[in-house]
């Protein structure tokens, strides 16, 4: 395996989940679907064909 290759692809990835990611959540945001002062953020990471399921919690207040 080349892991320079390999480390490369997974930081795309992840920069592209995360640049997504943030564009939607400030979508919800644009569109006034946001109320009560808590977003409660869950992101769940898995690989096909593989036992990974990695879950990442936050809550955001606003």
């Amino acid at each position: 395996m080349d892991e320079d290759r390999f480390n490369m692809a997974v930081r795309k990835f992840l920069k592209h989940v995360g640049v997504t990611s943030q564009r939607e959540i400030e979508k919800l945001a644009r569109d006034g679907q946001l109320k009560g002062g808590v977003l409660r953020l869950r992101m769940t990471l898995t690989a096909e064909g593989t036992p990974l399921k990695h879950v990442v919690e936050e809550t955001v207040r606003f």
